[in-house]
């Protein structure tokens, strides 16, 4: 079975856009693809000549290898043919103008190729036999041919170079677009945290004349969650599992609080629990179900979170006992800055576009938010990333 993971937009930053030597392997790639292509083609080209117009002199090395040297030359030729095109290339020329010079730098590089070829053949074939093709009428006629290789060569590296530049274009917009997402998702994180501490800290000062001693311990509960914190800062997404930790600190610091009056329970599968997700895409979720369900709810507020898998999807839910809100009752509210919520539809816009759900719902008396989370898959290559073996 193959392997596979999900690679959230922060990570394919990090492991491809991001990796200074990404564009160097572009480059690379490149250089390997046109030696490819133009050793390919000039082999090619040769054993086509040979097999099919010099079957009569196979038998003869001499003049087998003088027909290999002239494509040889030609192989050459357009080497130096490529060096005046990349001039041309890195100017804004017009198709017309392109055409011409195309057309232009065959006929000239078929006569280069002829005179060269001649040269470089005398030590074999002989001045003599030579000095036959040098009628005008044959010459013409051998310097045409040899300028149609030469065309479908300037064509051939014309139409492969715009691709390939297309095709890096395509990956600077996506390397632009990674780079704006991976700032957003930290924008977001940025005004999610100090909208969990804000709650956090109200509750530990309601408490702190109180109970001195719960406090304490709210506190020590508070800082376990800022460890989680920053292990998780690295990372766009988590397992569940680790998710629900962090949601028990939380929990732990509002029992406290609220003792008898909130009952929590957790229901989820095992399966679910090694699902990525974003971290701190929960503690929104929760914490709107303590302070509204306690506004809303007949004491005990019961809260009950629940995550399964099913058709690699991950569904997960926050509900509560008690109403749901609306948003602009909630901005009245006190102590509400009115961004939890909003924070978790972007996250999960950016992060999972449209391979995602985010509703309210009502169901066995409880109200609340669910979230259905489609897998998304990458390649096995990509799976073997340094680090991703967490997922």
């Amino acid at each position: 079975m193959t392997n596979v993971y999900i690679l959230s937009p922060v990570e394919f930053t990090k492991y491809t856009m991001l990796d200074p030597k990404f564009p160097l392997t572009y480059i690379s790639n490149k250089k390997q693809i046109f030696w490819l292509l133009h050793s390919t083609g000039w082999v090619t080209l040769a054993l086509i000549y040979l097999f099919l117009y010099y079957r009569n002199i196979l038998s003869e090395p001499v003049r087998v290898a003088a027909v290999l040297i002239t494509y040889v030359v030609g192989f050459g030729i357009t080497l130096l043919l490529r060096i005046f095109y990349r001039r041309i290339h890195d100017q804004s020329v017009s198709v017309l103008k392109l055409t011409l010079v195309i057309i232009g730098s065959s006929l000239v590089t078929a006569q280069l190729w002829f005179w060269v070829d001649f040269l470089v053949s005398i030590p074999l074939v002989g001045l003599e036999e030579l000095s036959r093709q040098l009628p005008l009428q044959y010459y013409l006629s051998i310097s045409l041919s040899r300028s149609f290789p030469m065309a479908i060569w300037s064509i051939l590296y014309f139409m492969i170079k715009l691709w390939m530049d297309w095709n890096i274009q395509r990956e600077q917009v996506a390397r632009a677009n990674a780079l704006a997402q991976a700032a957003q998702l930290q924008m977001l994180r940025y005004q999610l945290n100090p909208h969990f501490l804000f709650n956090a800290l109200n509750s530990i000062r309601a408490l702190i004349e109180e109970d001195k001693n719960n406090a304490k311990d709210m506190i020590t509960e508070l800082s376990e969650f800022l460890r989680y914190s920053l292990i998780s800062k690295n990372y766009a997404d988590v397992p569940l599992k680790q998710e629900m930790e962090a949601v028990r600190h939380y929990f732990a610091i509002e029992k406290k609080r609220y003792e008898e009056k909130l009952e929590v329970s957790f229901e989820i599968e095992p399966l679910a629990e090694e699902f990525p997700v974003l971290s701190f895409l929960l503690h929104p979720l929760v914490e709107n179900a303590v302070k509204y369900g306690m506004q809303t709810s007949t004491m005990p507020l019961r809260i009950i979170i629940s995550a399964q898998v099913r058709d690699e999807q991950l569904d997960l839910r926050v509900l509560n006992s008690g109403r749901w809100i609306k948003a602009d009752h909630k901005a009245n509210m006190n102590n509400s800055t009115g961004t939890g919520l909003e924070n978790i539809r972007q996250r999960l816009a950016n992060a999972f576009p449209g391979h995602h759900n985010f509703t309210v719902v009502s169901e066995n008396g409880l109200v609340g938010i669910r979230i259905v989370i489609r897998r998304r898959y990458v390649s096995n290559e990509v799976a073997n990333i340094p680090g991703t073996d967490r997922r």
